[in-house]
């Protein structure tokens, strides 16, 4: 009998997508090795998470081998896995501050680390950054995050902004979901790394305010009095996973 077989089927379906989104950072090159996290909360009266075992790739990743740990950090059964505590410092902190963060992930891509250690953070430089306008959340850096005495900093940098820059260091994102917290992940690093390019190709251009303020906003589905509404999040979700099931399908045992 595996794991999957005497958990309940919210559980198997929780799994097997956040396995889904360890396999998309991975095939869409965001990984740093074994290093860097994803984890997500599971249901139920007491706090359990979902994490990586330490010392796998991303693409190793499946639904059976993520670890369950409580909100220290601390593997919950004898599973033998271990979890690197400075990863989950970071993520403790985040899902216990934020009930909405069910799903957080964390990255050191390239363009990510470059628009981290730049004075001005994330502009809105093209329409993918324009999701983020003004709804970023900045940590300056203080070493390696092996202490919770920085949980209580990171989380008020945080707010209630959907994603975060650690300066120095990378970008985060929370979501309602892991397909939530995935696509915020995808397109914050897409708009660093076309603001690393555009900053290489000469003097920016920056659209007004109002501009920007109107486009995130038509971006995260507030009702702006547009003719049309765009479903694109949940038909990009599933055409994911069906990516992930050509490219990886074993990541769902």
């Amino acid at each position: 009998m595996t794991v999957l077989d005497i958990e309940s089927a919210e559980e198997q379906r929780l799994r097997r997508d956040l396995a889904a989104v360890y396999r998309l950072v991975a095939h869409f090159g965001m990984t740093d090795l074994i290093f860097t996290h994803i984890s997500l909360r599971l249901p139920g009266p007491e706090p359990r998470f979902l994490i990586n075992p330490y010392g796998l790739l991303f693409e190793e990743i499946t639904a059976s081998n993520l670890v369950v740990v409580d909100p220290s950090g601390q593997p919950i059964g004898d599973t033998g896995a271990v979890v690197n505590p400075a990863g989950f410092v970071i993520h403790s902190a985040v899902h216990t501050a934020r009930p909405d963060a069910h799903c957080v992930m964390h990255t050191h891509t390239r363009a990510g680390c470059a628009v981290a250690a730049t004075t001005d953070g994330l502009l809105p430089v093209n329409q993918m950054s324009m999701e983020f306008y003004n709804r970023v959340g900045y940590h300056d850096y203080e070493g390696v995050a092996l202490s919770f005495d920085e949980q209580a900093r990171l989380v008020a940098d945080l707010g209630d902004h959907p994603v975060m820059i650690l300066r120095n260091h990378g970008l985060l994102t929370v979501g309602s979901t892991a397909a939530q917290a995935f696509l915020r992940m995808f397109y914050l690093n897409r708009a660093c790394e076309i603001q690393v390019t555009a900053a290489a190709a000469g003097p920016l251009i920056l659209p007004p305010p109002n501009v920007c303020e109107r486009s995130a906003r038509q971006l995260t589905g507030t009702n702006t009095g547009d003719d049309f509404a765009d479903p694109g999040a949940d038909l990009a979700w599933a055409a994911l996973l069906r990516l992930v099931d050509r490219i990886a399908p074993g990541y769902a045992d």
